[in-house]
């Protein structure tokens, strides 16, 4: 259910943040649903609970989760609105250094296969 690549230079907590936002988006994971504990999670995955922490709070402070005091930490109604407003504003500032590339003399083809090696894994 999640992704996770302790091998890869991106920070597991950030993979792990980004592993539920598209179990989220694709609908695996619905308001309400219950997410397991930090302790649940560190055994099943052997991570350091101090990490799975890190990106609970991430989650929780941006709204997409919530917790319940004795009960659990669940995810949020609203979660997958919050997910595509984030994606929307994304798109704005990525079309924003687009425009300020291509005016810096950066052509298409560059940018295609820039965006090529990031599909790919590579950087």
């Amino acid at each position: 259910m999640f992704q996770i690549d302790k091998q890869s230079r991106v920070p597991i907590y950030e993979q792990l943040v980004e592993s539920i936002e598209r179990n989220i988006l694709c609908g695996l994971m619905i308001g309400e649903d219950k997410i397991l504990s930090v302790r649940e999670l560190s055994g099943v995955l052997s991570i350091n609970p101090n990490t799975i922490q890190k990106a609970y709070t991430s989650l929780e402070t941006r709204g997409i989760t919530y917790s319940v005091s004795g009960v659990g930490r669940f995810v949020s109604n609203n979660a997958v609105d919050i997910l595509k407003s984030e994606t929307y504003e994304q798109e704005l500032l990525f079309k924003n250094t687009v425009s300020s590339l291509k005016l810096m003399g950066v052509t298409k083809d560059k940018l295609e296969k820039i965006i090529s090696e990031i599909y790919k894994g590579e950087n």
